[in-house]
């Protein structure tokens, strides 16, 4: 006999077998930059390097206050350029990016490097 609402492909006692996520899903990357400051092409080479290593992550850039370059890894703050005064080396945002896939813990990204001056 079988329920309303079901039909008799749930009638069987056989377990479901639910593939695992794709490589890179449940990271969320969001960076948020200074436009009028001249931080989209510093945005734009992170994204480029992250997709070089991380092809199937996506990141999510947003518009931000004067000075900001600041970096979000599935809602944690892992980098912020008003605390650190520079940006982030690619090496050390590849790392956080790693550690998150494997579901480690993610600490702040303090070392920077500081911008570029033309003088």
């Amino acid at each position: 006999m079988l329920c309303r609402g079901f039909s008799s492909l749930h009638t069987t006692a056989e377990p479901v077998v639910v593939p695992p996520p794709a490589a890179g899903r449940g990271v969320r990357i969001v960076v948020e930059y200074c436009e009028p400051c001249g931080f989209e092409s510093t945005y734009q080479e992170l994204a480029s390097a992250v997709k070089e290593e991380y092809p199937d992550i996506d990141i999510e850039s947003r518009l931000g206050g004067k000075g900001a370059f600041e970096i979000e890894i599935n809602g944690q703050l892992v980098f912020s350029k008003l605390e650190n005064g520079g940006f982030p080396y690619e090496k050390d945002l590849i790392e956080a990016i790693r550690r998150a896939r494997n579901g480690e813990p993610l600490e702040k990204i303090t070392n920077s490097r500081p911008p570029c001056v033309i003088l």
